[in-house]
């Protein structure tokens, strides 16, 4: 269902799925590389693959405490069998001698000529033997050599935003040191003469400079190096000398603020005269201002100083190229479907990425609430939220409708 609105004509503004396209398609990825030991390695980008040399397990080994036997001398329960050897784990034990049994604990390696495991539950100790209580198959209770992995098997693809379960996976198979991508240098400053640092006094117009650190966090939870140009007064050569220093130092330049029309914003002007603006003007909302160039080869990003869309367009623009420059291969967006615990009655013509939470009903439910204000001044609604719903352009939504949904675990990483 779709309905009228009033928002401006969208002639010339770019469409979210045409930015996003050209903005991941521009990146290249870094082909500086570096190795790092398992210790420091998680959150790191792999460079290239992790190839086992070896098979895991490497032996036959017993899955459960019990005895290694013989299947064929194990057909009727009730039997005795004499035991022969003790086999902790971490020990190598001789062969097994026929119509013998073997005390065997769980991952120790399996005696040559041994086929099964009987656990020691269906098991009594007599004398200096064993009597096992149940008819036994072979294979039973026994873990394979190379089960888990083969040697010569990639065990972890280049490309992966390393976790704690592929540093566990590499470490299984003998591996010390990770061959990863140079973290991203990212320059970044914010624009605004009405901006004070946190722990200074605030005179009168002056607001706290959220913006630096938001964005510095969300840089640092990406695994980039922040270059920080701190806060640039509102003036074009002060714009300029900012982009310019980033330019040169940084991978990418990311600004905040600065990217409207008034005649105090002078981002535009000043990438226009140092390089090349590409793209500037999004029909998305928030965020709709966002400029997007290159200055001496360096890219350039900047974002609207709306504390808000600062959030949004980072998370909808920044993340993937940044992905892209780690040679990631998840940049995509992957939104779940919710159904909506709310109307939306008066849709826009620009696609709109809400702060919503998603919550479960008494009934088990997921759905989907929003925050009551659409305003990208009030940066507590993206604390209140756990996510973005996506509103499609000219959209009209009624509770109980699906819709698409962002969860910030997706995006946050």
């Amino acid at each position: 269902m779709s309905a009228p609105s009033c928002t401006p004509s969208l002639k010339g503004l770019t469409s979210y799925d045409d930015a996003v396209a050209r903005l991941a398609g521009d990146a290249v990825p870094l082909s500086e590389l570096e190795p790092v030991a398992l210790t420091a390695a998680v959150g790191r980008v792999l460079a290239a693959p992790v190839v086992s040399a070896l098979d895991v397990p490497g032996w036959d080994y017993s899955a459960m405490d019990g005895y290694a036997v013989r299947s064929a001398d194990c057909v009727e329960a009730g039997g005795v069998l004499p035991v022969s050897q003790r086999v902790p784990a971490g020990t190598a034990p001789g062969p097994l001698q026929p119509g013998t049994a073997a005390r065997i604990f769980t991952g120790a390696p399996m005696p040559d000529g041994a086929d099964a495991v009987v656990i020691q539950e269906v098991c009594e100790a007599v004398d200096d033997g064993v009597r096992i209580d149940a008819a036994v198959e072979a294979g039973s209770n026994v873990r394979r050599r190379g089960e888990d992995i083969v040697a010569g098997a990639a065990v972890v693809d280049a490309g992966v935003r390393l976790l704690p379960q592929h540093i566990g996976l590499a470490a299984s198979v003998g591996v010390a040191e990770l061959k990863v991508v140079r973290r991203p240098r990212v320059a970044l400053f914010a624009s605004g003469d009405e901006l004070v640092m946190p722990g200074r006094p605030l005179a009168p117009g002056k607001i706290y400079n959220s913006n630096l650190f938001t964005a510095t966090a969300l840089l640092q939870a990406l695994g980039c190096e922040v270059v920080d140009l701190g806060i640039v007064e509102d003036t074009l050569d002060a714009t300029k000398a900012a982009i310019a220093r980033g330019a040169a130092e940084a991978d990418l330049v990311l600004a905040s603020g600065g990217v409207s029309v008034g005649e105090e914003d002078h981002v535009k002007p000043a990438v226009q005269a140092l390089g090349a603006l590409e793209m500037w003007k999004l029909a998305i909302r928030p965020g709709k201002p966002l400029a997007y160039g290159h200055v001496d080869g360096t890219p350039f990003i900047g974002s609207p100083g709306n504390p808000v869309s600062l959030f949004v367009t980072f998370l909808l623009f920044v993340r993937p190229f940044i992905l892209r420059l780690q040679g990631r291969n998840d940049w995509a967006l992957q939104p779940l479907r919710v159904e909506a615990d709310f109307d939306w009655p008066r849709p826009d013509k620009r696609r709109e990425f809400h702060r919503a939470r998603l919550v479960r009903g008494s009934d088990g439910k997921n759905r989907l609430q929003v925050h009551q204000s659409r305003s990208s001044g009030v940066l507590s609604s993206v604390v209140w939220a756990n996510g973005l719903a996506v509103i499609p352009e000219n959209q009209v939504i009624q509770a109980g409708d699906l819709v698409d949904f962002l969860p910030f675990y997706e995006l946050i990483a």
